[in-house]
């Protein structure tokens, strides 16, 4: 497909960021203040002969890594260096190369994300060093209740349909889902991976299933919507339902007065005058039409925590998954009452019905595959599967593995302690809170590098910053920008993740979801037209620019892969240094003749110590001892005390080889 790709000849004016441009880019170009103006035809041209000259004959690239090589276990998650990404902002920029962003601009130019634009940045991810990415959701997201000015990837419209912004008009004729599959080819072609997101429990207010299949849904009166919380019930604090406490709240008169403002689906409400409008409208003009003839309209989604501060999801409803009510609920709520939303409703996992919505759970798990059959994809991150029936997940999990044995589940797993739980689910990672605690410098970093990472059963993403979290740039003025993606890339256990902009310095979160608050999304200038934007929600372009930390990462990229054996396969150690506070954050990994070691300072202060090599691994014979820092390798005395002299949240990293001396 990637070589069917062909764009006429234009103007050069078609302006990118100058870090976009191939090393070694011989078509027209023009360089001012860090961008570059461009002959489209040529400059895409360029990038996808630079991907067509990796490309190996009689291997078919639409199909997962792993099923071209005959690969049936899983184990690849572990080695991988991801880059996640939000295909609609990291591929988005101002091409007039003036004014400020339009989606589409006066040349006719798509500004905003493409899958040609994403291809045009492979060359680019492949210098980091990437050899995964995670994609955030791209299929049709809806424009009903949306969140800011084009709305949330996660409020799905089409489980089955990619997002049509995503097509670039410079590809005229073509459909919005081949070049999503020219784009996973040119993916696979340079040996990197591609993952989803999979939203298997919410749906959008306005979802196409709505027109066939409202019973799937949850209704409230329409008059109600405009007082529509999840209860209140402040003597029980934050906190998560258990099975005595949801009990007891259904004897409260504020879950009963909830419980009031639903009512059944409008095709169980009047099955003729339902037919008759669903064969007049289209998905496009659903919702208007059901509140103008039903008085009724999808109940927005909250959170399964009682008493949980955010407000209410209104771009988003729950899937209903059980056709009757949760098992706990009987003796408190008919069978005739219409279906309803509750903290026991959404965690179903945990409160299950009795009559499984099988018809949906069918369609549910075969989504997947269907990406995999169309598109190659080679795993998926979970959306809060924990909180699915564990059927479901199950059968999600299996129909998927069924196609392709190799093909990766990541789970929304945030607690490392329930590493275990997802394990035992079928799961092959979580996500983890790396991103949390390592920025705690220096209490929590160290307790999360010498213990947490430790104990968990199962790889974590080891990142300095999600797309749900603050920047690590603008973290305490950016000084921790190089030592937390260190200890990321050697964490025990964790899998090297960069995030989107993380390389150019970008300050913006993309959401506030996590360890972040209302103020964390000002953190540009004032005149910056993207001050307050936030990626989820708003158009937004990346600040593009040549940074030091592309080639830093980059490094941290090729030690990754240098070292890989020794940390996914050889022996931990905890270092012994020569004093110690909890504020040397240190790692070891060992085999018979080679280790690496990794040391970092935690505090503001110069900090100097010994390694002892006979404690820490009981080394026999050191025959070679070198050490990086910041891209350079450094000769160090062959000796099994290595002394070591830290800046203020400085690193190093040693590579020790050795001879095993055996005692006769």
């Amino acid at each position: 497909m990637i070589e069917k790709i062909s764009i006429r000849p234009g103007k050069s004016d078609y302006c990118i960021p100058k870090i976009w441009l191939l090393k070694d880019y011989d078509g027209e170009v023009k360089i001012e203040s860090g961008k570059a103006f461009v002959e489209p035809s040529q400059y895409f041209h360029s990038v996808i002969q630079w991907i067509l000259e990796k490309k190996e004959s009689g291997v078919d690239y639409t199909k997962s890594v792993s099923l071209q090589k005959g690969v049936t276990d899983r184990s690849w998650i572990k080695s991988a260096i991801v880059y996640s990404c939000l295909p609609r902002c990291t591929a988005a920029y101002n091409h007039k190369g003036f004014g400020r962003f339009e989606v589409d601009d006066i040349f006719g130019y798509r500004e905003s994300g493409t899958f040609l634009k994403m291809i045009a940045l492979l060359p680019h991810f492949y210098r980091l060093g990437v050899n995964t990415l995670y994609l955030l959701p791209i299929t049709e997201s809806s424009n009903l209740f949306r969140k800011g000015e084009i709305g949330s990837p996660y409020s799905v419209k089409d489980f089955l349909r990619i997002d049509p912004l995503y097509h670039d008009p410079l590809l005229d004729g073509w459909d919005v889902e081949d070049e999503f599959l020219a784009f996973v080819e040119a993916c696979h072609i340079l040996g990197i991976r591609v993952l989803m997101d999979f939203i298997p429990r919410t749906a959008a207010r306005d979802c196409n299933l709505i027109l066939n299949h409202p019973e799937w849904f949850y209704w409230i009166k329409v008059d109600e919507l405009v007082n529509y919380l999840p209860p209140v019930i402040p003597e029980l604090g934050f906190c998560q339902p258990t099975k005595e406490i949801m009990q007891k709240l259904y004897d409260r008169p504020e879950i009963r007065n909830h419980l009031k403002k639903f009512c059944f689906d409008p095709k169980t409400t009047d099955p003729e005058k339902w037919d008759k409008l669903r064969r007049e409208i289209t998905d496009q003009s659903l919702i208007p039409a059901i509140i103008r003839h039903f008085g009724m309209i999808t109940a927005p989604g909250f959170s399964d925590w009682i008493n949980d501060p955010q407000p209410t999801w209104d771009d988003v409803t729950f899937l209903r998954l059980y056709m009757d009510h949760p098992f706990i609920a009987s003796g408190k709520v008919g069978s005739d009452h219409p279906p309803y939303v509750l903290f026991d409703v959404i965690k179903s996992s945990n409160f299950p019905g009795k009559v499984p919505n099988l018809e949906l759970w069918n369609y549910i798990a075969s989504i997947i595959p269907h990406f995999q059959k169309k598109y190659g994809i080679d795993g998926i991150r979970l959306d809060m599967g924990h909180a699915l029936p564990d059927q479901l997940q199950q059968s999600i999990i299996k129909n998927a593995r069924d196609y392709d044995p190799s093909f990766v589940f990541i789970a929304e797993e945030l607690e490392m302690h329930r590493s275990k739980e997802a394990r035992e689910s079928g799961y092959d990672a979580i996500i983890g809170n790396s991103w949390w605690m390592l920025p705690r410098i220096p209490d929590k970093t160290y307790e999360f590098i010498q213990s947490e990472s430790l104990r968990v059963e199962l790889p974590y993403i080891a990142a300095a910053e999600t797309p749900d979290t603050p920047r690590i740039f603008s973290r305490d003025n950016g000084k921790y920008r190089f030592l937390i993606p260190f200890l990321c890339c050697f964490a025990p256990n964790g899998i090297f993740m960069i995030n989107s902009g993380q390389e150019i310095e970008e300050t913006q979160p993309m959401n506030l979801g996590l360890d972040n608050n209302a103020c964390g999304r000002f953190t540009l200038a004032c005149e910056d037209e993207f001050q307050g934007k936030l990626a989820f929600f708003d158009h937004y372009v990346l600040h593009w620019k040549d940074s030091e930390i592309v080639g830093f990462l980059s490094e941290l990229s090729k030690l990754r892969n240098m070292f890989s054996d020794l940390i996914l396969h050889g022996v931990y150690r905890p270092v012994y240094l020569s004093w110690q506070d909890g504020k040397t954050a240190n790692i070891s990994y060992w085999n018979e003749h080679n280790g690496v070691i990794v040391i970092a300072n935690l505090d503001a202060n110069e900090r100097t110590m010994e390694i002892d090599l006979e404690k820490t691994c009981n080394a026999g014979l050191v025959t070679k001892i070198r050490s990086w820092r910041y891209g350079e390798w450094f000769e160090e005395n062959a000796d099994k005390i290595i002394r070591c002299s830290l800046k203020g949240y400085d690193f190093a990293l040693y590579e020790v080889s050795y001879n095993l001396v055996v005692k006769t």
